[in-house]
């Protein structure tokens, strides 16, 4: 794809992805109300092949928001409702015996589990020991899972949308910072505006009308993956996301003292992989064959916000992670020379 003249195959593909968006979110709306972000980081993250997690307060519809977009795909769509007691043979399958009633003989089938769908929502992932946590983590990482000595293929495309409640803590487990690294977005569903929000109530307490129907096969989404690949991003914009991901990491070269001294941890590569991915599939979203500074502007909360952590001093001020990110957009130049040219960002550029 050209970032100046686009030509006619370039088009034809921006408009496949465009219009496959368009058809998601005209099914999506017949049940979901307002919550166009949320939506639209749901869909980057499908067409980056990232997985993603729903942070929100009960009754939010992040369950049925999962499963209706499950549904307008046409994919197959599995909900594992994660408890202290789930053990990893639960959601990868396991081993049994069973008789070959012809000749008599017994043999080993595998039986499989949960995680062989396309789209697996793992609600309220952290209710689960640290043991299943694992057993997810390999299958959202290698696309396969391992019982006994035998690893086993997961169906592609694999998608996993996790939910996970910020106010009940009782009985839950903190998930390990590698598993979180795996999610490529941390989305925050909030509270519906007045007006969507008497929409929800008008349209819950009549008769509903569900006419979701699948418009966009597994194939589709396949190739739409590979679109998004072949996305160009220039120099300067891989150079904007390194400066602003290396901005995170406390004790390197050209971190800001008033970050470093509020960060016990930062971000590690898969935070630029994700961002530059991400932003080549909104581009496309918005129908353009080029990636921008404000697309990774954009991204910059879902992808940063569970991969850094914030010190004790400033969490006792009650700064957040996405306060840390706000103040690095501000801080980071935007323009080439600026950048280029700033002594902190050489020093960064340097190391």
């Amino acid at each position: 794809m050209s970032s100046k003249e686009p030509s006619p195959t370039d088009v034809q593909l921006i408009e496949q992805l465009a219009s496959a968006v368009d058809r998601i979110k005209e099914q999506l709306s017949q049940v979901i109300v307002g919550q166009g972000e949320v939506v639209d980081q749901l869909l980057i993250s499908l067409f980056s092949r990232g997985h993603c997690i729903l942070e929100g307060v009960p009754g939010l519809a992040k369950t049925l928001l999962i499963s209706t977009l499950a549904r307008s795909l046409n994919l197959s769509f599995s909900r594992i409702q994660f408890t202290p007691d789930l053990m990893p043979a639960d959601i990868t399958g396991t081993d049994i015996i069973e008789e070959n009633r012809s000749t008599g003989q017994r043999e080993m089938r595998f039986l499989e589990g949960p995680l062989f769908s396309h789209i697996i929502l793992a609600d309220e992932i952290n209710r689960t020991p640290p043991k299943t946590q694992a057993a997810l983590l390999e299958a959202m990482q290698e696309r396969q899972v391992t019982v006994g000595r035998m690893r086993h293929q997961l169906t592609d495309p694999f998608f996993v949308l996790a939910t996970q409640n910020p106010i009940e803590q009782e009985g839950t487990y903190q998930l390990p910072e590698a598993q979180q690294d795996r999610f490529m977005f941390k989305v925050l569903v909030s509270y519906p505006s007045f007006d969507d929000e008497f929409e929800i109530a008008r349209r819950t307490t009549s008769t509903p009308v569900d006419n979701v129907t699948p418009v966009v096969a597994p194939e589709e989404i396949l190739a739409l993956q590979r679109i998004v690949r072949e996305v160009p991003v220039s120099d300067h914009v891989i150079r904007y996301t390194l400066s602003l991901v290396r901005q995170t990491r406390v004790g390197e070269e050209g971190v800001p003292e008033s970050v470093a001294s509020q960060l016990a941890w930062g971000a590690g590569p898969r935070a630029v992989q994700y961002l530059i991915v991400g932003a080549k599939a909104r581009a496309l979203m918005q129908r353009r064959t080029h990636v921008t500074i404000e697309d990774i502007q954009a991204l910059a909360l879902p992808v940063l916000r569970h991969r850094i952590v914030v010190n004790f001093a400033a969490e006792s001020e009650g700064i957040s992670s996405d306060d840390i990110i706000g103040q690095l957009l501000a801080l980071t130049p935007t323009q080439e020379d600026e950048l280029a040219n700033d002594a902190r960002f050489k020093a960064i550029f340097a190391s």
